[in-house]
C-alpha cells in the first residue's frame, strides 16, 4: 500500500541551559494513505497517460465483430457469411496471440504493440474494401485474419501495474479490479457504439472508426515509455503452460467464457440485446467494488468461492425466465448474475500472474484471453443449438452449467506451487 510523505518537520525553539538554539520538531509517523483506492491507483506517475490510451485502443476490441457483421450481412445479405468471418478471425487470433505476447516480452511493448497493431488496422480496412466494391468471398476471410496481430492490450496494461506495483498485493488486487471493470465497460459500449455508427452514418462506420481508435490509441500508450516494463531478451524456454496448476487454471478460463458465450446468445434470443447489458453493467459495478475490498491471503480459496457465487448466480435468469414473462425479472437476475463474473475474473487473472514465471506475463494473460475467446465461441455455439432445438429458456442451463464446470476444472487441477 502507498504511504504518503512526511512533510519535513518544521524547526522550533528550545533552551539548552543558558542558550537559545533551533531544534528540529519531532517528526509525525508515518500514516498510510487513505482515501479511495482507485483515486491512489491513477496517482502513481505515469498511470493516467497510458490508461487513457489503453482505454482509446480497447474501446474498439468491442465494436470489430458487430461492425464486421453488419456490414458483411448488409452487402453480401448473408448472416451465415458473416459469422463465419467473424469466426476465422477468432480462431486466427486464437493462434497468433500468444505468439505477439511472447514478441511483447522479449522485445518490448512499443517495439512489437505499433507494428502488430498497424498490421491489424490494415486488415480491417482491407475488409471494409473489399466489402465496399465486391470483391470475392475469400479475401473477406483473409482480411479479417490479419486483424490477428492485435496485441492484447488488457495484458499490456495490467503488466505495467504489475511492473509498477510489484510487491505491493493491495494495489495489484485494486489495478486488476480496475482492468476487469474497464474490460465491461468497453465490450458493452463498443457494440452499441458501432451499430449506431454503421445505422447512422453508413455500413462501414464501424470499422473504420474502430481501426482509427486502435491505431490511435496504441500510438498513445506506447509512448509512456517512462511505465513500461522491462524486456526480458532471455525468455525462459517453453510456454508458461508448463507451469503447475497452468492448464486447469486455462480450462477454466475457457468453461468461464462459456458462460458469457452461452449467456449471450440465448439472451438476445430470448429478450434481446438491450437486457443483455444489464449483465455487463452489474459485473463492471461489482468489478469496482471488489477493487476496494482487501485481496486474498489464500487466491486459490477466493477464486473457488467466486467460482461457487458465479454457479450460485447464474441459476437465476433461468429461475426469472423460466417462471415469469416479465421482462423486469430477467433484467434484475441478469443484472445479479453479472455481479459474480467481474470478481471471477479478477482473481483468476491475479492467480495467473502468480503462476506465469517472470518475463513471460504478457504471454500467460493472453493465454488466459486466449482460453477466454475460445470458450466464448464454444459457448455461442452450444446457445444457439439450445435455442434453435430446445424448448422456452432451456438454453439458460448452458451458461449455469458451464460455470459449475470451471468450478469443479479449478477444484480438481488448479494447485499452485508458489505465490510470487
Amino acid at each position: 500500500m502507498p504511504y504518503e510523505r512526511t512533510p519535513a518537520p518544521d524547526p522550533v525553539l528550545a533552551l539548552s541551559g543558558d542558550l537559545l538554539v533551533i531544534a528540529p520538531r519531532a517528526a509525525a509517523p508515518a500514516r498510510r494513505a487513505s482515501g479511495n483506492p482507485y483515486r491512489r491507483l491513477l496517482a502513481t506517475p505515469g498511470a493516467r497517460a497510458f490508461t487513457a490510451g489503453n482505454l482509446i485502443a480497447r474501446l474498439p476490441m468491442g465494436m470489430f465483430s458487430v461492425s464486421a457483421v453488419i456490414m458483411i450481412a448488409g452487402s453480401r445479405g448473408s448472416y451465415a457469411l458473416a459469422g463465419a468471418v467473424t469466426a476465422t478471425g477468432l480462431a486466427a487470433t486464437a493462434v497468433v496471440a500468444p505468439w505477439t505476447a511472447r514478441l511483447v516480452d522479449r522485445y518490448g511493448q512499443a517495439r512489437v504493440a505499433v507494428p502488430a497493431t498497424a498490421i491489424a488496422a490494415l486488415g480491417s480496412l482491407a475488409l471494409l474494401l473489399c466489402v465496399h466494391y465486391g470483391a470475392p468471398s475469400w479475401t473477406l476471410f483473409v482480411s479479417y485474419a490479419a486483424t490477428a496481430t492485435t496485441p492484447n492490450t488488457g495484458g499490456m496494461s495490467r503488466a505495467r501495474w504489475a511492473h509498477l506495483h510489484r510487491g505491493d498485493p493491495a494495489a495489484l488486487h485494486t489495478a486488476n479490479s480496475f482492468e476487469q471493470a474497464v474490460d465491461e465497460l468497453c465490450f458493452m459500449l463498443g457494440p452499441a457504439l458501432a451499430a449506431l455508427l454503421c445505422a447512422t452514418l453508413f455500413p462501414e462506420a464501424g470499422t473504420l472508426v474502430g481501426a482509427i481508435l486502435l491505431m490511435t490509441g496504441i500510438l498513445v500508450f506506447a509512448a509512456q515509455r517512462a511505465t513500461e516494463p522491462p524486456v526480458s531478451p532471455r525468455t525462459p524456454a517453453g510456454s508458461p503452460l508448463r507451469a503447475r496448476g497452468m492448464p486447469a487454471l486455462l480450462a477454466a478460463f475457457l468453461a468461464t467464457g462459456a458462460v458469457f458465450g452461452s449467456m449471450e446468445v440465448v439472451t438476445i434470443a430470448h429478450a434481446g440485446g438491450a437486457v443483455l447489458a444489464l449483465q455487463a453493467a452489474g459485473s463492471c459495478a461489482a468489478g469496482l467494488l471488489y477493487g476496494s475490498l482487501r485481496p486474498a491471503a489464500d487466491i486459490r480459496r477466493r477464486l473457488l468461492v467466486c467460482l461457487t457465487g458465479m454457479t450460485a448466480l447464474m441459476s437465476l435468469p433461468l429461475l426469472a425466465a423460466s417462471s415469469t414473462p416479465s421482462l423486469l425479472a430477467l433484467a434484475a437476475a441478469l443484472l445479479l448474475a453479472g455481479a459474480a463474473t467481474a470478481p471471477t475474473m479478477v482473481t483468476g487473472m491475479t492467480l495467473v500472474q502468480r503462476l506465469t514465471p517472470e518475463g513471460q506475463l504478457n504471454e500467460g494473460m493472453t493465454l488466459a484471453v486466449t482460453a477466454l475467446l475460445g470458450g466464448i465461441a464454444a459457448g455461442s455455439a452450444t446457445g444457439g443449438w439450445l435455442v434453435e432445438h430446445t424448448a422456452g429458456t432451456t438454453g439458460y442451463l448452458a451458461p449455469m452449467c458451464a460455470a459449475a464446470l470451471a468450478l469443479a476444472v479449478t477444484a480438481a487441477g488448479v494447485h499452485p506451487s508458489r505465490d510470487r
